[in-house]
């Protein structure tokens, strides 16, 4: 998880492992000795200890026998951000609208990498086979949102993203040849939205529109999400596109009256 050291003299390289170690705790490692920090992270164990000791003096993770984990000291980072770039007043009352018009889960969601991260998210009533929220993580390739959000950054993050390494296979319906993928690219710069059905898993169907910022470049995606049980692909396109449409044209606005948050959201 450690990245490559920048040369540049104000980079602190101690924050950069600080944070990754942070990071290293997921889903998948709720809690973790020294020795899979170390290993999740890239970190020599002597690094990996002296961060973990420093994080527990802190207080944001905690120590229980030999394992670690993270405590609920974390969540002042995303709290700090959700308050400061005003989200609940832009983003929550259009995409609210959303869920009670259709009854599907609706989201605000922006590139981070390979994957979209979701910044606002209305959950739908009914289960569905991936839970999402505010934070949560999916591949980009394989989400309506993330093809959105790439195919208006331009043709040279395209190629970028594509020789970054190979379009994973999260079910048959993935598109994982990198020409093909191009071409889904294209006719959604044509159409201007996308719809996924079982592609980022099976039941699940989408469909997302881009969020452009007062310069006209896109800053995030935002979607329609439900079961397939409950609607066709097409009837999904045929009724919730226009809505999408006006909700993301009302984000837009709001957008201009908080242009930190337009530029928090853009920022690469």
């Amino acid at each position: 998880m450690a990245t490559r050291e920048p040369k540049d003299p104000e980079y602190l390289s101690t924050l950069e492992r600080g944070l990754s170690v942070l990071r290293a705790f997921d889903q998948a490692h709720p809690e973790m000795a020294l020795s899979e920090v170390a290993a999740v992270t890239n970190l020599p164990p002597a690094v990996a200890r002296r961060c973990l000791n420093t994080l527990v003096a802190l207080g944001y993770v905690a120590q229980v026998g030999r394992r670690f984990l993270l405590r609920p000291e974390v969540l002042a980072f995303g709290s700090a951000y959700l308050a400061s770039m005003n989200i609940e007043q832009v983003a929550v009352p259009p995409l609210q609208a959303l869920r009670d018009q259709t009854g599907d889960s609706a989201s605000l969601a922006v590139r981070s990498g390979r994957e979209i991260l979701y910044v606002c998210h209305i959950p739908t009533n009914r289960r569905i086979r991936l839970g999402a929220g505010v934070g949560t993580r999916f591949p980009l390739h394989a989400t309506s949102m993330g093809k959105v959000l790439l195919a208006f950054q331009g043709d040279a993050a395209i190629e970028t993203f594509l020789a970054e390494g190979p379009l994973a296979r999260l079910t048959e319906r993935t598109i994982t040849d990198p020409q093909a993928f191009r071409a889904r690219l294209q006719s959604i710069k044509e159409r201007m939205y996308d719809s996924a059905l079982d592609e980022l898993d099976y039941g699940i169907v989408s469909v997302a529109v881009p969020v452009f910022g007062p310069d006209s470049q896109i800053v995030a995606a935002i979607n329609c999400s439900t079961s397939t049980t409950r609607i066709s692909q097409d009837e999904l396109v045929r009724t919730r596109l226009p809505m999408l449409r006006a909700a993301a044209g009302e984000i837009e606005g709001e957008l201009r009256r908080w242009p930190t948050l337009a530029r928090s959201l853009a920022a690469r």
